[in-house]
């Protein structure tokens, strides 16, 4: 009987908790579907090319669905072109000699180009080969043909003069081949090597989003934490403001998400191994944007939370689809009204500044604009934060 007790007080408690039973039914379903959409629109990648000087057979047996391809003078520098013009890839031919030239920050994006390369040089190959047997057909049909004329010319000469003399027999010389073309195909890398894997790709858009992550939760558990324990309580109850309380714990929580930054960054960069194009202070300073920014979410996310449970409930919501639209899959390839919500999150702006730096080497002045809306978040959520807490003063 206790046993059944204990039990019905459980169901109980969880249909007082509204916000629980979403969680367990709702949150799923919730994620379920963003995956779909996700994943079902990014299922036709394509890969944008450049090319220079390439042989007009090359290209069209290159094209195909999955890549596009852009037309460049044959002056134009690999490098410049990917960077500035955001390509997979840039191929340029002299003679028999292809350089590919990938940027390599998107590895689904390079095998792509590798893919459609090597179909089209096979390509190229099974076409010179088809032609050279037909060639070898019509040379042999033509000498077989040939043959029996001079058969019979031998034969009427023979019945004529008996087999006295002998005629010289001449047939068509054998048709003369064209070899195939053949190239020779050489790679360089923007970014990593052809080892590469996605891990080292995303490794600098998976800093930012832990760095944001853990600060998120530990700053929201602990002001949390403050407020039932009754120690917000007992704080407010004095002269000090709201602003000046907030500030606070923005400043301490931010000192130690500083130190959290460092350490990580530094063990990602001399563990990992990144390859590193753009400066790292600059990467210290993004993430540390998006520390600031989960510091002051945090808070303010907690003020709607009653326990620890309650602050964990968030995360399905507001930390997982972030990871979505963080960069790990190709946002400008996802259906336009998944574009526009990818806006609207943190760690859309944050991942795209990590992977500018880290893999295309720009500097303070090309992620100026992702920064400062990562600030504005972060004076967003301090206003509210502010403004929230008036809630919980009761002098």
């Amino acid at each position: 009987m206790r046993v059944i007790a204990i039990f019905k007080r459980v169901i109980r408690q969880m249909l007082r908790d509204k916000r629980t039973l979403a969680l367990m039914f709702i949150a799923p379903l919730f994620i379920l579907s963003l995956m779909y959409f996700l994943f079902n629109t990014n299922s036709a990648s394509v890969a944008q090319i450049g090319v220079s000087n390439v042989d007009a057979s090359l290209v069209k047996a290159v094209k195909n669905k999955h890549v596009k391809l852009h037309y460049y003078a044959k002056t134009t520098t690999a490098k410049t072109a990917v960077r500035e013009d955001n390509l997979a890839a840039f191929i340029q031919q002299k003679s028999g000699k292809l350089t590919v030239t990938y940027q390599n920050s998107q590895p689904s994006d390079s095998a792509l180009v590798r893919q459609a390369l090597q179909g089209g040089l096979t390509k190229l190959r099974v076409q010179a080969l088809v032609a050279a047997t037909n060639a070898q057909k019509q040379a042999l049909t033509a000498q077989a043909k040939a043959l029996k004329t001079v058969m019979a010319q031998q034969k009427q000469v023979m019945a004529a003069q008996g087999q006295r003399g002998a005629t010289n027999a001449t047939t068509s010389p054998t048709a003369k081949l064209k070899a195939p073309k053949t190239y020779t195909v050489t790679s360089h890398y923007l970014y990593g090597s052809s080892d590469s894997t996605f891990f080292d790709t995303f490794l600098p858009i998976l800093l930012g989003f832990f760095v944001f992550f853990f600060v998120f939760l530990i700053s929201g558990i602990s002001l949390l934490n403050e407020r039932t324990t009754g120690t917000l309580t007992r704080l407010l109850a004095t002269p000090i403001r709201r602003g000046e309380i907030i500030s606070g714990y923005l400043l301490g929580y931010g000192l130690f998400a500083l130190v959290q930054t460092l350490i990580t960054v530094t063990f990602a960069l001399t563990v990992f191994k990144i390859h590193m194009l753009g400066s790292v202070w600059l990467i210290l300073l993004i993430n540390f944007l998006l520390a600031l920014v989960a510091l002051s979410m945090g808070i303010f996310v907690s003020t709607f939370a009653n326990s620890e449970f309650q602050m964990m409930q968030f995360i399905p919501i507001l930390i997982v689809p972030q990871v979505f639209f963080s960069g790990l899959i190709p946002v400008d390839q996802m259906a336009t009204w998944l574009q526009w919500i990818a806006h609207i999150f943190p760690l859309y702006y944050g991942g795209n500044a990590l992977m500018d730096v880290a893999t295309r080497g720009v500097t303070l002045s090309g992620v100026a604009g992702e920064l400062g809306i990562l600030l504005g978040f972060t004076v967003l959520f301090t206003i509210l934060n502010v403004v929230g807490m008036k809630r919980y003063r009761r002098v």
